[in-house]
């Protein structure tokens, strides 16, 4: 999944995700390729929802201030990629 030791964007985990899917419902691999494959879209799809939570967690840390303007307030990343700070999101 990584591309030369460097985590893929979303933009290119999902284009490889189509690629593998249009591989697979081609019929051009074979049901070993497939199950490696498969494997393969499964982590990409992880990565993805990943990088959607943090987006997420993002988006819900801007604020409005009190001069009515949004506000964003820094995001602490811990290195498994949650936020670190208690649960104060509403949700």
């Amino acid at each position: 999944m990584a591309k030369s030791g460097k985590k893929l964007s979303f933009e290119e985990a999902m284009q490889r995700l189509d690629e593998i899917v249009e591989a697979m419902e081609a019929g051009e691999i074979g049901i070993e390729e497939s199950v490696s494959r498969y494997e393969e879209a499964m982590k990409l799809a992880t990565h993805c929802r990943q990088i959607l939570d943090q987006v997420e967690l993002r988006i819900q840390k801007i604020q409005i201030g009190a001069d009515g303007q949004p506000e964003a307030t820094p995001l602490d990343v811990v290195q498994d990629g949650a936020a670190e700070e208690g649960d104060e999101s509403a949700e």
